[in-house]
């Protein structure tokens, strides 16, 4: 007979919270667990094999919301493994864009840095190097930059 296991004993065994147990349940990561008879949930054991799959994919950096998908075609009898390196070639896909925009912003950076270094302190309202510099914004698609304001030297 498998073993049934409180909601408390699914806490300590598998170190996730009971307010975590009844949200994955509540969004449907987890099965509706049985109830006894005084309405106490009650889990067998696999739940807590359930519940290595979402931690091991919660650090591969997986949603819940994808977690959610993989379990769900799984439980239609369906294999997410294609699914999830999907997901995975797609995130893969947006580090490598923001790795090359981190690059870009690093490049800009050091070139402020040496101009800085040549030009010396520069007078502003608060600080001419900072007023003073083009560089674009390191986060966004938009090649804008701050133009200079007049009569500032960089």
């Amino acid at each position: 007979m498998v073993k049934q296991l409180k909601i408390g004993e699914v806490s300590k065994l598998s170190g996730v919270r009971i307010e975590t147990l009844r949200f994955y349940e509540k969004s449907g990561l987890l099965d509706r667990p049985a109830r006894t008879a005084g309405g106490y949930r009650v889990y067998g054991e696999d739940i807590l094999d359930r519940l290595d799959f979402i931690k091991r994919a919660q650090v591969l950096g997986f949603s819940l919301d994808e977690i959610k998908q993989i379990i769900t075609e799984k439980r239609d009898g369906q294999s997410p493994c294609a699914e999830v390196r999907g997901i995975v070639r797609r995130r893969l896909a947006e580090l490598d864009e923001r790795m090359a925009q981190m690059r870009r912003y690093r490049k800009e950076l050091a070139a402020a840095l040496a101009e800085w270094d040549r030009a010396g302190d520069a007078e502003g309202h608060i600080c001419g190097l900072i007023e003073g510099i083009r560089i674009a914004h390191p986060l966004r698609d938009s090649r804008r930059t701050v133009p200079r304001r007049a009569g500032r030297k960089p």
